[in-house]
């Protein structure tokens, strides 16, 4: 009762055509993202002294807190992790989340604007937005395998691409939630395109902006993993190795030591969001109050 339809076949050829057009072209780009970016992130976190590394993730969990004590118990934390043996692996996830998350800013936060300031745009990426978020992880791997072969740039590339939404869908609200008022107020001063941008609609989006990029962090590392099928180094291959080993106690240290970094991450990143959401509330009551 079913007609015969199937996609397989076609989009097989336009893969195997398209690497075989573009494939050394790729690969050359992907030596050169690993060479020039992922490699010396790499080295740069495991140069650094790991005192000297609890001492700054302190530092900065205090300045985003204003609390010692979870200052102290995310040092703590992560000092676990180091001494479990995976302080190495540690450096190396956090290089790749890091390296991922900055590529998912460069890329979302321009298309953010773009999607905001245009209907049109915004009509069609939202359903690519939804195909994304509802794709299976698995999936992203199939495409930059083909592409990049094995190692730790393709993982970069899918964990990007993985992470990305999220932070075009809230850089697209917060920016459409600005005060049309203000907006009025600010062309009243007669402020350029760009002036409005830096100094009026991106400041009073901020706050959704860095629930954007608390989002995308998080995402980009429930794909490390995922990642590490298709080579990625770090904590993620220590859990695939204890489920194909069946090493409980080897994945299970590994998985609570991408807990504990997530968890470090989420709240840093989450304190600075509502500090700045309290200074903004703080400002404007100021401005009433004048």
């Amino acid at each position: 009762m079913f007609p015969s339809l199937s996609m397989t076949e076609y989009v097989n050829k336009q893969l195997v055509s398209a690497v075989q057009r573009y494939g050394q072209s790729l690969h050359a780009f992907s030596d050169l993202i690993l060479t020039t970016v992922l490699l010396p992130m790499e080295q740069f976190f495991e140069a650094i002294p790991p005192i000297l590394f609890l001492f700054l993730v302190g530092l900065l969990a205090w300045h985003a807190t204003r609390k010692i004590s979870l200052a102290v118990c995310y040092v703590v934390g992560l000092y676990a992790i180091g001494a479990v043996g995976l302080w190495d692996k540690l450096m190396e996830t956090f290089a790749l989340v890091l390296v991922s998350t900055v590529f998912a800013i460069i890329i979302g936060i321009p298309i953010g604007i773009l999607m905001a300031r245009h209907r049109l745009l915004r009509r069609v990426l939202t359903p690519v937005l939804d195909v994304m978020q509802t794709l299976p992880s698995f999936v992203y791997l199939i495409p930059v395998l083909m592409f990049f072969g094995l190692g730790k740039v393709p993982a970069l590339f899918a964990t990007t691409i993985y992470a990305v939404p999220p932070l075009i869908r809230l850089t697209t609200l917060g920016l459409r939630q600005v005060d049309f008022d203000i907006m009025e107020a600010a062309q009243s001063f007669g402020v350029t395109r760009w002036q409005m941008l830096t100094r009026v609609t991106l400041p009073l989006a901020r706050p959704s902006i860095m629930a954007g990029i608390n989002q995308t962090t998080m995402m980009a590392l429930a794909m490390v993993v995922v990642a590490s099928m298709i080579g990625a180094r770090g904590l993620g291959e220590d859990v695939l190795a204890g489920i194909q080993t069946l090493n409980v106690g080897l994945g299970l240290q590994a998985g609570l030591a991408i807990v504990i970094l997530a968890i470090v991450i989420d709240r840093i990143t989450q304190a600075y969001g509502k500090s700045r959401r309290s200074a903004q509330a703080q400002n404007k009551v100021d401005v009433r109050d004048e």
